[in-house]
């Protein structure tokens, strides 16, 4: 598509915070109160000059305007927690559009999935928004009589084609001039998509071969014998040289013309970075506290499979078969145990699409939200190193000493970590549940591999598993780093009795491959970086789709069109006059006087 916004007449660009935009999907999260929910919306984008009870005051007035004080406490619900209602969830969309008060506001049928009570209830509350002086857009679908009335303005599409665009009230008296009225006690809004949908046209042709209308030669629908094309294109003409049309132009240039009328353009947030990082930040730790499935259930799933281990393996010892003891119960730890991360991605799938929805309507940045996520995240992976590590740690008795146990806990938690930003990474490139797990579960397989206990480093294949894949896996490096902090300075029973006892770096070295040349904190160190480019990675992921998002949904438009122009077409509907799978029917008028088939 191509074409100019023009705003009050004037070339502009729709920058953030003078248009807003709620989509027909009511993104938000589950855990949070509507009152939460608009409070953290307003600490992201209002000014950061404005005190804590004049930022309340705005939220409160807006929750009055929406007609949401009944549910202000009330948690909006989630897979395992019900919440608020789909009207009162759509209208806390909308309201936290208009907290920064637009001067422009779309909506893609925000009427969708609801029942008339609320329909006309959302509807009536655009309307006091565009009553306060701005502009309310909106695609509506199937729209009640009601809710029809509530409209000032209609502008009615068919096939890129204007054929209508004026007063609502106008519309049913252009269709009558043009030779299609209205018929009475029938919706408005309906009998315009019946004359300009060309669906219908499948439909009456269905119910032309239809047994159904074998006893009735005529019928009383005009639109029996009528395409959509036909109807479609004698509308557009008509309107093209009609008064509505002449009066729309003229109003139009009307406006252009006055001067003043420059919208301004603003950021979409004037909140500083700070601000932002902080609100963001603590929202998503709340989340994380009140999503069960986040970080709590993995907590004691970890905490039994810790046990599990420490049991398994208690004071494993110092004998020669102790040896291949530890090696498997380190591989464990650092490979099996932290993959068990990724039972966090559902939920954190959830609050990438919140972050899409609120970047596209210019809440913060991609850096804030970066940062945020993990600084919100610290406290639990804290929680499940130090948890997991204490209980391995001292049960199976690795090599003593704090300085041992600290980096033990430190590389399950850089582990965890670095898992934990591969599949943000993934989420941002597969936001589906179970292809993302998959895709996911696939990568931390193959760098499983290559983590030098299914075989040593020294005897991967050199050309791309050992370079340059054993480098870019963590696993690699945390299982070296685990190797020397609990083999180097201890000694170990022979093989045969009456050798010489072996030491942790003569095994280390000569029977697992592993160099001491280096320290265990390199390797740490090691993973620490790849945790590092794992998140960059995802900044420079999120950064990409929004420049290459607008070039992807041009190539999508275009195969979706190429899919169109070789879809069959409506109108040719076989005919099901000779199916013998449906007999004749009559009318109710026809039965009277048939006997009941239970008598």
């Amino acid at each position: 598509m191509t074409g100019n916004i023009l705003l009050n007449g004037k070339k502009k660009r729709l920058e953030y915070g003078a248009v807003a935009y709620v989509t027909q999907e009511d993104v938000m999260l589950g855990t949070l109160t509507v009152r939460e929910t608009l409070t953290y919306s307003a600490h992201l984008r209002l000014p950061t000059t404005l005190s804590k009870e004049e930022v309340k005051d705005i939220v409160e007035g807006t929750i009055m305007e929406m007609g949401l004080q009944d549910c202000g406490d009330t948690v909006i619900g989630n897979w395992h927690r019900r919440g608020i209602s789909g009207g009162e969830k759509k209208r806390l969309s909308i309201a936290l559009e208009i907290l920064t008060m637009p001067k422009m506001l779309f909506l893609d049928e925000p009427t969708s999935g609801l029942d008339s009570a609320s329909a006309f209830f959302v509807v009536q509350s655009l309307r006091n928004i565009a009553r306060d002086g701005r502009t309310v857009v909106s695609s509506i679908h199937q729209p009640s009589s009601e809710v029809f009335a509530l409209f000032d303005d209609l502008f009615l599409l068919s096939g890129g084609e204007t054929v209508y665009f004026g007063e609502a009230k106008m519309a049913v008296q252009f269709f009558a001039e043009a030779g299609f009225p209205c018929p009475s006690r029938r919706n408005p809004s309906d009998h315009f998509l019946r004359c300009i949908n060309s669906d219908f046209d499948a439909i009456t042709a269905t119910l032309k071969g239809s047994q159904r209308l074998r006893d009735k030669p005529t019928s009383s629908d005009p639109f029996m014998e009528m395409a959509t094309a036909q109807i479609k294109s004698a509308l557009v003409e008509k309107y093209r040289d009609s008064k509505y049309a002449k009066m729309a132009r003229a109003r139009s240039q009307e406006i252009s013309k006055i001067e003043g009328l420059e919208v301004e353009t603003k950021s979409g947030s004037q909140a500083t970075w700070w601000k932002q990082l902080t609100t963001l930040t603590k929202r998503s730790f709340v989340n994380m506290c009140r999503d069960v499935g986040y970080y709590w259930a993995r907590i004691v799933i970890y905490i039994l499979v810790s046990i599990c281990v420490g049991t398994v393996f208690y004071d494993v010892g110092y004998g020669n078969t102790a040896i291949l003891a530890r090696v498997a119960c380190g591989a464990f730890i650092t490979g099996f145990m932290t993959f068990m991360s990724i039972g966090g991605f559902p939920s954190f799938i959830e609050e990438l699409k919140v972050f899409n929805k609120e970047r596209l309507n210019g809440y913060y940045g991609v850096a804030a939200y970066t940062l945020s996520n993990f600084l919100s995240a610290f406290p639990f992976l804290v929680t499940i190193s130090l948890i997991t590590g204490t209980i391995t740690f001292y049960l199976v008795k690795f090599r003593s000493g704090f300085s041992h146990y600290a980096f033990f806990c430190l590389n399950i938690f850089f582990s965890i970590a670095v898992i934990e930003s591969l599949m943000m990474v993934v989420a941002s490139l597969v936001p589906n549940y179970l292809m993302g797990i998959v895709t996911g579960a696939g990568i931390i397989g193959i760098l499983m591999m290559t983590s030098g206990f299914f075989r040593l480093l020294p005897d991967l294949p050199k050309i791309f598993w050992r370079y340059p894949i054993s480098y870019i896996s963590f696993s690699s490096w945390a299982l070296q780093g685990a190797y020397k902090n609990d083999f180097i300075g201890l000694e170990f029973d022979p093989f045969l009795p009456g050798d010489r006892k072996l030491t942790g770096d003569e095994i280390i070295t000569k029977y697992f491959g592993v160099t001491v040349d280096r320290s265990k904190w390199w390797d740490l160190t090691a993973v620490v970086v790849i945790l590092i480019c794992y998140r960059l990675i995802f900044f420079i992921i999120l950064k990409m789709k929004e420049k290459a998002s607008p070039f992807l949904q041009e190539i999508y438009a275009k195969k979706t069109l190429e899919h169109l122009d070789k879809r069959p077409s409506f109108r040719k509907v076989p005919s099901l006059a000779s199916s013998k799978r449906h007999q004749p029917l009559h009318s109710l008028s026809s039965q009277e006087g048939l006997n009941s088939p239970l008598h």
